[in-house]
């Protein structure tokens, strides 16, 4: 009985080793109309004031403070010998906990916060286009993914730190404006499909 459970598991390693694994990365479809906490980067959409629902804190040198970031989720289907993993990324701006100090709602300042949402979407598109170049098989797939996951995370904490710092929050009008040249590049020639 034990050479035969043995020998099965074997047959499935084997089978499995050898099975076909397809990888998708697409990118979330949010309804446009939804009314909830969260929105999902659109580049044909821009952030407004009344978007920024959380409580402010004074006590920070921040006019406003947009908090966004980004995800995934995966989703394994086999078939035949075949298995696809999906995995759809998103790219979100959280309303409850973004916020503007009162009369601090500037044009200014709106896209200086703009481009936060901005860097964090360049910083996401990064992680599907690194999804799409991985080498993944039914043994690595989780762990590579974890792993571009935590390495496109760092690249945009450090952006948005380099952003903040250099523009001293938008307080430095001529880096501020130097930041909006460059981050406007960046979208431009992101190719999303």
């Amino acid at each position: 009985m034990k050479k035969q459970f043995l020998l099965i598991l074997l047959i499935l390693a084997f089978h499995f080793s050898f099975a076909q694994l397809t990888v998708t990365v697409q990118w979330y479809d949010a309804d446009p109309d939804s009314r909830g906490d969260t929105i999902y980067y659109d580049p044909g959409n821009k952030l407004v004031w009344s978007d920024f629902k959380g409580r402010p804190d004074y006590s920070s040198m921040a006019a406003a403070i947009t908090e966004s970031g980004f995800g995934y989720r995966m989703a394994m289907q086999s078939r035949n010998g075949q298995t696809n993993l999906r995995i759809t990324i998103y790219c979100y701006f959280n309303k409850r906990t973004s916020w503007v100090k009162k009369n601090m709602d500037t044009d200014y300042a709106l896209t200086h916060e703009q481009h936060h949402f901005d860097i964090t979407y360049i910083n996401t598109s990064l992680f599907a286009q690194k999804l799409k170049a991985a080498k993944f098989t039914l043994g690595n797939y989780t762990s590579l993914v974890d792993k571009i996951y935590d390495e496109c995370y760092e690249a945009l904490r450090t952006m948005q730190d380099a952003y903040d710092g250099q523009t001293a929050n938008g307080r430095i009008k001529k880096i501020q404006s130097e930041w909006n040249q460059k981050i406007d590049q960046k979208l431009a020639g992101l190719i999303i499909n």
